[in-house]
């Protein structure tokens, strides 16, 4: 396993048991478990999916309604700690209750968003099952892109992707670091054309499927499907779930998840392509996000 690996996504919930079922019909997901407090966790076979009910008692700095964290799974607690300290926003680290719901400690990234850390995997199995649907992508919304991408970088050692690159080479502040598993896109919180997508800290998430036409029949009898433009590289359709969380549907074009490493129609490819055509790469459009 890398040193360190996104494994947690967290929303607040008003209504977690509904939620939970809303995925796990739709993506075959597996359920950890469920708290006294209406809490429940569900897996794709590598990832915890926690639904938490939104409470007081949770004493999260923020309560708003969905998508609200990530969590890694890291190698060396102390190595991480030590790293996170010797940035310039290290200075707050909080216990959590560990389980299947939250990780072991939790510290903040460079906007003030919680990030969850353990040694654990965070009640998912240890060793990545080979499963589709899985997910293969997290955005983020910050107001600099590339103090976040630094941070992930010197503190989880994500690296910086060829398409972030090519971003980079343009002018563009839109960033992407992987860990071999996952795409995290690190987008500006402030766009002229994304004011549709303007949710600070965890934006959408994104899953890649291998029979898409029929995800697409059975999701759009319950929440609205839309198609993205086809000049945006990564992901065919955007979706909001019931409670307003939003996410992507991937299948031909698939995420980079490390250096010229994309997960494509269930399967890992190498090259530098956005299409699911080893070798080619499609144009990137000059304005809007990925």
């Amino acid at each position: 396993m890398p040193p360190s690996q996104l494994r947690y996504l967290a929303f607040l919930s008003d209504d977690p048991a509904s939620l939970a079922d809303f995925y796990a019909r739709h993506f075959a997901l597996d359920e950890l478990g469920r708290s006294n407090q209406g809490d429940v966790s569900l897996t794709d076979g590598f990832y915890n999916m926690t639904f938490l009910r939104r409470r007081a008692d949770l004493n999260e700095p923020h309560m708003d309604l969905g998508l609200h964290h990530v969590g890694l799974q890291v190698d060396d607690m102390a190595r991480v700690m030590d790293a996170y300290r010797r940035t310039t926003y290290g200075d707050v680290v909080v216990a959590e209750p560990g389980g299947i719901h939250f990780g072991d400690q939790r510290f903040f990234d460079p906007e003030c968003m919680p990030v969850s850390v353990s040694e654990g995997s965070f009640g998912a199995p240890a060793k990545r099952q080979s499963r589709v649907p899985h997910i293969a992508h997290i955005a983020f919304n910050a107001l600099i892109p590339q103090r976040t991408l630094a941070f992930y970088s010197s503190v989880f050692g994500f690296r910086e992707l060829t398409n972030s690159v090519n971003f980079r080479g343009r002018g563009r502040a839109n960033r992407f670091a992987g860990d071999g598993v996952t795409n995290l896109a690190i987008h500006p919180y402030y766009h002229d054309t994304e004011g549709h997508e303007a949710r600070f800290g965890v934006n959408h998430f994104g899953f890649l499927v291998n029979d898409i036409d029929h995800k697409l029949e059975t999701l759009s009898k319950e929440i609205e499907v839309v198609a993205r433009p086809a000049n945006r590289p990564f992901a065919e359709y955007r979706l909001v779930d019931p409670e307003g969380n939003k996410f992507d549907l991937s299948q031909a074009k698939g995420w980079e998840v490390d250096i010229d490493v994309w997960e494509v129609d269930g399967e890992r490819r190498h090259g530098r392509f956005a299409t699911g055509e080893p070798g080619t790469r499609r144009e990137m459009g000059s304005a809007g996000r990925p």
